[in-house]
């Protein structure tokens, strides 16, 4: 899978230095990985879970949320927000147009 855009991860884990390795790891992962549906991304990470049109991950232990919008066809991910649970929970990312 190719990520787009590795900029947003970097920018949480300056703010957020606690998740920067669980971040990361998780990047390194998608990065090799293959998924052509949810099922497949749940085999490596059995939390995540389809909300809207994005895909939601629960990033070190719950206290982190990855939102991520996965195009199987083209083999991208495309990150669109990493939240605090506080924050995610204040449901101000289902604004965006695209979920």
């Amino acid at each position: 899978m190719h990520v787009i855009s590795r900029k947003i991860l970097r920018e949480f884990c300056e703010a957020h230095a606690d998740v920067s390795d669980t971040l990361y790891d998780w990047y390194r992962v998608a990065t090799k990985a293959e998924w052509k549906n949810l099922v497949d991304v749940q085999t490596v990470y059995p939390k995540a879970e389809a909300v809207g049109n994005f895909t939601v991950f629960n990033i070190k232990g719950n206290h982190y949320r990855l939102i991520v919008d996965i195009v199987y066809s083209s083999q991208r991910i495309y990150i669109k927000y990493v939240l605090t649970h506080s924050e995610y929970d204040k449901d101000k990312w289902k604004d965006d147009p695209y979920f």
